[in-house]
């Protein structure tokens, strides 16, 4: 399995090129605005959560980035890439693992404090978000640790993989392209509200940050995944 500077260097314009056509990017970014809308409008995770309850909606989420995450392997393909490209990085040995876990908490444990001091100054709190989004029953918690998962891998992929490397493309500047990720990022969390789309972004370029600095979006997976799982403690402790 190739490391992450094998991987770069077998295909060494990958940072300065585009890395799917300009059409399927906007369609992407579109479908992304599209779907953040539906859950503002609805104030949860999707209508389907609104109507039919938090499982069949956790399952709508999950299809749907599912379906994202093939629409950004379509799109790279027609550059000669692949997802694997994107992700970078590998786990040669089992202590390979363990130290991206690691890195994960401790990543973890320093956005969390960079992001209370966000929330903080904005006055941002995810309470109600919380109420209208976290599981509470057995189903719903399995279908939402598979949602956590699922995001993990697909969200990482989609925005500190693809829109990443296409932004630092098009600006030149790989520093302009993990801002503009990051905005997006928040952006497609519509139905968080403002205040903490605005905290999403700043996490967003966290993630960005990571993942720049290992060359690997995997630290950023697992780090994703546990942010998002470590959400069911506030739900056993109710």
């Amino acid at each position: 399995m190739l490391d992450a500077k094998s991987a770069l260097d077998s295909h060494p314009n990958l940072r300065s090129r585009e890395i799917a056509p300009s059409w399927h990017t906007a369609v992407l970014l579109a479908v992304l605005l599209f779907f953040s809308g539906l859950s503002a409008y609805s104030h949860t995770l999707s209508p389907v959560a609104a109507k039919h309850g938090k499982v069949l909606g956790y399952g709508f989420v999950i299809v749907t980035q599912w379906m994202v995450l093939a629409f950004v392997g379509y799109g790279v393909r027609r550059r000669d890439l692949s997802l694997r490209d994107l992700i970078r990085g590998s786990w040669p040995k089992w202590t390979s693992v363990l130290r991206d876990v690691a890195l994960a908490v401790a990543f973890l444990i320093i956005s969390s404090m960079i992001l209370a001091g966000v929330s903080h100054l904005l006055h941002a709190s995810n309470g109600e978000v919380a109420l209208r989004v976290l599981p509470r029953t057995r189903a719903e918690i399995a279908a939402y640790l598979l949602l956590c998962a699922t995001a993990g891998f697909c969200e990482e992929i989609i925005f500190r993989g693809y829109l990443h490397r296409q932004f630092t493309a098009w600006s030149g500047s790989t520093y302009a392209g993990l801002l503009l990720q990051a905005l997006v990022f928040g952006l497609a969390h519509g139905y968080q509200g403002a205040r903490l789309m605005t905290v999403i972004a700043v996490f967003g370029c966290l993630f960005g940050l990571l993942a720049q600095w290992r060359q690997s979006l995997r630290p950023g997976m697992i780090a994703h995944f546990l942010q998002d799982a470590s959400a069911v403690l506030l739900t056993l402790h109710r």
